[in-house]
């Protein structure tokens, strides 16, 4: 773990395209707020069907473009899945996960019968089909082979963490304390049978490991420290800061994406544009 006088970052992007205007001031407020600290690089590639080393290779040099520079070894998600297992088995052991047998189309079926289903920040919530189901069948479902994913029993998991808040720091340095309202996600996925892990799961756990003080990320992605503060409880971590800044969007509003490839840096590159000049238009 770092000195805790140090401020550790990261910049986190998963390797499913080529790196953005949007990635690039992630990635630069990121190394500013580490300060004289630690500016650290993850690869979140755990999604197998869409991560390809192309991509991984090209965000590499498009960073160094830019002029960062990086802790290293890199940890790449895809190489530490052990990690993932075990903390999955912790979560297991208290008794706050389950195996769901639902398919997008059960849930979706599911939801029209019970009527309008409540919505998350994820979208609809699933409804706990298989919350209830005896552990025999569970068990028959696995042996059979069924496909599953592990939901968290959100009810179980925040009777057993109670209150939580985390500390959040704004563009101007000041912090405040956030009341963690997991519930609003209802039992979201934290692994699947061939992957065993989430989003959720893996970035917690990687912060925790990594000694990231300060998370700094978009503020797409507040509503999701919610339930990463839960699972920091339940697996007895430590919570870092958060800091979720502004998302940049073009001339119409619409936010940087992938799919944009006149903006990726891939692109300025090809067309001679200037680090230094894209870093002081991001930066200004």
């Amino acid at each position: 773990m770092s000195d805790p006088q140090t401020v550790v970052t990261r910049f986190a992007p998963s390797p499913t395209g080529y790196l953005h205007l949007g990635h690039a001031y992630s990635a630069l407020v990121a190394a500013r707020l580490a300060g004289d600290g630690k500016f650290i690089l993850r690869i979140e590639d755990i999604d197998p069907g869409r991560c390809r080393p192309e991509f991984e290779e090209a965000l590499y040099e498009d960073l160094a473009w830019l002029g960062l520079e990086w802790e290293t070894p890199v940890r790449r998600q895809s190489d530490c899945m052990a990690d993932y297992v075990d903390a999955l088995n912790k979560l297991s052991l208290q008794g706050v996960t389950y195996p769901c047998f639902c398919t997008r189309k059960d849930i979706a079926r599911e939801n029209e019968t019970a009527g309008q289903a409540p919505h998350g920040p994820e979208g609809a919530i699933y409804p706990g089909t298989c919350r209830t189901l005896p552990n025999s069948a569970r068990q028959d479902r696995i042996n059979a082979g069924d496909a599953f994913a592990f939901r968290i029993d959100m009810a179980e998991a925040h009777d057993k963490a109670g209150p939580l808040a985390w500390k959040s720091i704004d563009e101007e340095g000041h912090t405040k304390e956030i009341q963690a309202n997991p519930e609003i996600f209802g039992d979201v996925v934290l692994a699947r049978k061939d992957v065993p892990t989430s989003y959720h799961l893996a970035c917690t756990l990687d912060d925790h490991l990594q000694g990231i003080t300060l998370v700094s990320r978009g503020e797409d992605l507040t509503a999701a420290t919610h339930v990463h503060r839960l699972l920091q409880a339940l697996l007895d971590l430590e919570s870092p800061t958060y800091h979720h800044h502004r998302l940049l969007t073009d001339d119409t509003g619409k936010r940087y994406a992938k799919r944009d490839k006149s903006l990726t840096l891939r692109s300025l590159r090809a067309d001679g544009k200037i680090a230094e000049d894209v870093r002081d238009s991001l930066c200004r």
